[in-house]
């Protein structure tokens, strides 16, 4: 974590699918009492159909002009950088190692498919997820061919200017998450 413990209220949370994204924002947004946009439900609105980058960003844009929110994905080539980062007070990257995100990726795949759970809009994992080679059509694929681009992403952002008008917090393992997931308990009572 780079920086102390500040008051949050428009927080982006990003890393490598599998890294806990979703699960962490999720605990940020019930924290705060403030609401929540996962990027994937936007991006895939139409079914697996992806949204036009136009829309994506008006959507983005609309919901972080709240005074307080939490949105979780990634989607930098969508520019995300420029709808959504320049309104967050508080960036939450989650960075594990590359062998635990293939290992959750793997397992919530696989969890996903026996149990037909229902994602965004009520899509389910598809089966090529199983076994296509293309990175757009298995997430398994696509998790471990962009996890180091992903990595370099966030680094060059935090590194470059991009998020030095927020706090930063890059958390690496289970026990970084549980440590600030405390701090926000106990400084949000």
């Amino acid at each position: 974590m780079t920086h102390r413990m500040t008051a949050l209220r428009r927080v982006v949370v990003v890393g490598s699918s599998g890294s806990g994204k979703t699960t962490m924002a999720s605990k940020i947004s019930k924290a705060l009492g403030a609401p929540l946009l996962e990027m994937d439900a936007v991006m895939h609105a139409d079914g697996w159909n992806s949204a036009s980058d136009e829309a994506f960003r008006r959507t983005l844009g609309e919901f972080a002009t709240g005074d307080s929110w939490v949105i979780d994905g990634n989607y930098t080539g969508h520019g995300v950088a420029e709808a959504v980062w320049p309104r967050a007070d508080t960036f939450v990257w989650l960075d594990p190692p590359k062998g635990v995100v293939m290992g959750r990726v793997i397992r919530r795949t696989l969890r996903r498919m026996v149990t037909r759970e229902k994602l965004w809009n009520g899509l389910t994992e598809p089966l090529s997820n199983l076994y296509k080679r293309d990175p757009y059509e298995n997430i398994i694929v696509w998790t471990w061919t962009r996890f180091e681009g992903t990595r370099e992403t966030f680094a060059r952002a935090s590194g470059d200017g991009s998020w030095a008008h927020a706090a930063v917090y890059r958390l690496r393992s289970k026990g970084d998450v549980a440590r600030f997931l405390d701090s926000l308990t106990l400084s949000q009572n």
